[in-house]
C-alpha cells in the first residue's frame, strides 16, 4: 500500500515577472513540489498569504523570496512572514551575495539563502530543507561566510585588548606620557601601542583616533 506524500506549496516572490515565469516553472517540474502563488514583492506576499488565511486555505510551506523588491523588500518581508505566519518558511534566492546581507536575511528568520546562478539541484534542496524545518546555504553563500570567517579581523575589531585601552585613553586626551603611567608601560612601549593602532585603523592622527572611539562607542561623544 503506497502512501501518498503531500506536496511542498511554495508562493514565489520577485519583482521581475520573467524570473517568476522561469522559478515557476522549474518548481512545477519537481516531484511533489507545487506553485501555491507569484507575488512581485513582500508586500503582495504578505497580502497573498492573509488572503489565503482568511479563505480557509492552506498556506505554503515555503515561500522563495527574492531580496531587493519595491514596496517591501526580502528582509523585511521575510520578518513580517517569520512573525505573522511561523508555519511559512523563507528561501531567499537572489543576485546579491554579500555577508552582510546574508547575515540580516538569517538573522530575520530565512531557513535559506542561494544566489541565482544556483543550480537547480541547490533550489530543490533549499526548499525540501526548510519544509523540514532545515537551514540550507547555498555552496557558493557558504563559501562567502567560511571565507568572511577566515579573514583576519578590520577595524577596531582587529586591535588588542591593549591597543583598545589606548584608544581610549587617546579619546579621552591622554598625552602618550600618561597612557604610560596609566598602563603601567614605558613611554616608547606606549608610543608603539599608538601607532601600531594608528596603522591598523588606517589613520594619520590622533583626532582621527578620537572620532574612530566615539562612533564605535569607546567613549562617550562631547557633551
Amino acid at each position: 500500500m503506497s502512501v501518498e506524500v503531500q506536496a511542498i506549496g511554495v508562493l514565489v516572490v520577485d519583482d521581475h515577472a520573467v524570473v517568476r515565469r522561469g522559478v515557476t516553472a522549474y518548481l512545477e517540474a519537481l516531484e511533489n513540489v507545487e506553485v501555491a502563488g507569484e507575488a512581485a514583492n513582500g508586500r503582495e506576499a504578505l497580502d497573498c498569504l492573509e488572503s489565503l488565511r482568511t479563505r480557509g486555505l492552506p498556506l505554503p510551506r515555503v515561500a522563495l523570496m527574492d531580496l531587493v523588491m519595491p514596496k517591501m523588500d526580502g528582509v523585511e518581508a521575510t520578518a513580517e512572514i517569520a512573525r505573522r505566519f511561523p508555519s511559512v518558511r523563507v528561501v531567499i534566492l537572489t543576485s546579491f551575495g554579500e555577508v552582510e546581507r546574508i547575515h540580516a536575511a538569517l538573522e530575520h528568520g530565512a531557513a535559506g539563502y542561494l544566489l541565482k546562478d544556483a543550480g537547480p539541484s541547490e533550489v530543490a534542496a533549499a526548499i525540501r530543507a526548510a519544509a523540514n524545518d532545515d537551514v540550507f546555504l547555498g555552496a557558493a553563500v557558504a563559501r562567502r561566510l567560511v571565507q568572511k570567517m577566515r579573514a583576519p579581523h578590520t577595524g577596531v575589531a582587529g586591535l588588542t585588548n591593549r591597543e583598545r585601552d589606548v584608544l581610549v585613553l587617546i579619546a579621552e586626551g591622554h598625552s602618550n606620557r600618561e597612557i604610560a603611567a596609566r598602563l603601567v608601560i614605558s613611554e616608547r612601549t606606549a608610543r608603539t601601542h599608538v601607532s601600531n593602532l594608528l596603522g591598523k585603523l588606517g589613520l594619520r592622527s590622533r583626532t582621527q583616533a578620537v572620532l574612530v572611539a566615539m562612533r564605535e562607542g569607546l567613549v562617550p561623544p562631547p557633551s
